[in-house]
């Protein structure tokens, strides 16, 4: 293995981990705290996290393509296929479209605090997905750098 493709990997893991981190703060403080407050504030609460959220699947989808070619553990694709598909496609397919929901109620429109209530809901069930999987990716890129 050369020296950019063993970067790649701790870059995954270091980002699966990172992102993990994230999500965790967010299932186990931040949804908690934002449910405390006001419809109206927490409806403009949106937190910026895009860069090493894409990066990592980006670099996993990378990860993926090299462990297929041959020659890396499994571990490697398992940890690719565990943040593409539990990670990512998890919040493209459900944290964004609640996102999008909130994002288009007004913040004192009558039925924003039943909306509130939906996505604070929903939206943490599929950031615990999110933790999870993040988490388990850093795991599967982990020993797949030790079998390296």
């Amino acid at each position: 293995m050369n020296a950019w493709t063993y970067a790649l990997y701790i870059a995954a893991l270091l980002g699966a981990g990172l992102i993990g981190g994230l999500f965790f703060a967010f299932s186990s403080f931040v949804m908690k705290a934002l449910s405390e407050i006001a419809p109206a504030e927490g409806i403009h609460a949106n937190p910026a996290f895009l860069g090493v959220f894409l990066g990592t699947a980006a670099v996993s989808m990378i990860v993926a393509i090299l462990t297929l070619s041959g020659g890396a553990p499994h571990w490697l694709l398992w940890g690719a296929l565990l943040y593409v598909f539990g990670t990512f496609l998890v919040t493209l397919l459900g944290n964004v479209p609640l996102n999008n929901q909130l994002a288009a109620v007004s913040a004192h429109d009558p039925n924003g605090q039943d909306l509130w209530q939906h996505y604070l809901k929903r939206w943490t069930f599929f950031n615990h997905v999110r933790t999870a999987a993040s988490m388990v990716a850093a795991f599967c890129f982990t020993i797949g750098l030790i079998q390296s």
